[in-house]
């Protein structure tokens, strides 16, 4: 199966890696075990330009198999260009469950939930 991970010598060790690269393996590894559920945290936070594009196709692979696929993400264009659906926590609680295949909520709406300018009242209160 194809990962999308480009490998400069496909001879190479791990130890002989890149940092980026040895995370683009790590996930793509993770990938291909077709798991019940991913989690990613933060899966491009250390990663250049190349290998960030690379586990976003690997993401994006993901999703077009049906594999569920938890994101967890500060960047927003990421999650925009990820994410389906975004849930936003605040002070360990849900504060905005948000369906963004619609397109009626932009990165603004996400920040404002985050820093509390917007809430959910209709997670207000929940556990």
């Amino acid at each position: 199966e194809k990962t999308g991970v480009k490998i400069p010598n496909i001879h190479n060790t791990i130890e002989k890696m890149s940092g980026g690269q040895r995370q683009c393996v790590a996930i793509a590894r993770t990938a291909s075990f077709h798991s019940k559920l991913t989690i990613m945290d933060e899966p491009t936070a250390a990663l250049g330009v190349q290998e960030t594009e690379q586990v976003e196709n690997i993401i994006r692979q993901l999703k077009a198999q049906g594999e569920p696929l938890i994101l967890v993400s500060h960047n927003m264009r990421q999650v925009f260009d990820l994410a389906d659906r975004i849930v936003v926590f605040r002070r360990g609680r849900i504060c905005a469950n948000l369906d963004i295949k619609t397109g009626d909520y932009t990165g603004e709406d996400v920040v404002s939930y985050i820093t509390g300018a917007k809430t959910g009242a209709e997670y207000e209160g929940a556990a």
